[in-house]
């Protein structure tokens, strides 16, 4: 068995002396790990660090295996990240969520936006909007998507403003007025890639997602949400 494909590294773990394994977010067959021998060596360290996009060989004598990787550096972007937390937090962030999805089940899409962010954490331009509209593609594609195209209540498409925490369902303005207090904040942002978005709103959004996926995807697994999200959001607010 042998493959190629671009990947995202996301992590790698020391396996005996010399060797690590290497989990991947590759473009065409999802989260992946493999065994890079002599991944411990100071060449291989530089290239396997998180954030970093490489070209993946991997191979295995049956398709169950864990299996082999070699690699190819496309992009060495980790070292822009060490004087800024907030991007190392994101990326931390953008890791743990990757892991959530199962081994070798392909997402394009999830690669595609992740690749974006962590280019923008090391341009050093807003992530913020990015990572929570992965988080919002996140859900959908472990299977508790949100209904956010129409309202609950009126049915109507246009000025949606809130989300019912019980249902997942978007409510507009002016129906949810009279619960706002209880409702989630819908942020147009998320609702239009065009458009720009305040820190309140980029707050909001993050209120939505992490609700969701504290309830749906990390409690039933007995995790809390990464540590490294509330630092990301507290770097958003300083």
């Amino acid at each position: 068995m042998e493959w190629r494909d671009e990947g995202l590294v996301i992590g790698a773990r020391r396996h005996g002396e010399t060797a690590v394994i290497l989990e991947l977010m590759t473009r065409q067959r999802g989260r992946h790990l493999g065994l890079v021998r002599g991944g411990r060596s100071s060449a291989m360290r530089a290239a396997l660090q998180p954030g970093n996009l490489v070209l993946a060989q991997w191979r295995a004598r049956i398709e169950d295996h864990l299996g082999a990787f070699t690699v190819e550096t496309l992009s060495a972007r980790a070292a822009r990240f060490l004087d800024h937390g907030a991007a190392l937090n994101g990326l931390a962030t953008l890791a743990a969520l990757l892991r959530l999805l199962p081994e070798r089940d392909p997402h394009e899409e999830l690669f595609e936006l992740a690749e974006d962010i962590v280019e923008r954490f090391a341009t050093r331009a807003d992530a913020a909007m990015a990572l929570a509209r992965f988080e919002l593609a996140l859900l959908s594609a472990l299977g508790f998507g949100l209904d956010l195209d129409v309202c609950a209540l009126t049915g109507a498409m246009d000025d949606l403003a809130w989300v019912s925490p019980k249902s997942g369902r978007a409510v507009t303005r002016l129906a949810g007025e009279p619960w706002r207090e209880r409702l989630l904040p819908y942020p147009a942002f998320l609702q239009n890639a065009d458009l720009g978005a305040s820190s309140e709103e980029i707050s909001g959004a993050f209120r939505l997602t992490g609700y969701f996926l504290a309830r749906n995807v990390f409690a039933p697994r007995g995790l809390s949400l990464p540590a490294a999200r509330a630092l990301f959001l507290e770097a958003l607010g300083s």
